[in-house]
């Protein structure tokens, strides 16, 4: 335990609960007994705030780049 949580930065704790809660729902997830959803998503909304998002952190991008304030490396 104290391996992961050194990787993922985590306390024991938390693992161990999170080891707890898998093992006794692990037989709903693999068998698709997960929790059901009434209402499908509706994806259309979020692909066009997916793009605006895109759009604006492109343009600072290019404006900060512009005006010396980030480095256009990576």
């Amino acid at each position: 335990m104290s391996s992961i949580s050194s990787i993922i930065i985590c306390f024991h704790p938390n693992i161990t609960d999170w080891k707890r809660q898998l093992l006794e729902n692990a037989v709903n997830v693999f068998a698709g007994g997960g929790a059901e959803h009434d209402d499908p998503v509706d994806l259309v909304p979020l692909h066009a705030k997916i793009g605006q998002l895109t759009l604006e952190n492109d343009f600072l991008k290019r404006a900060l780049i512009k005006a010396g304030l980030l480095s256009a490396k990576p």
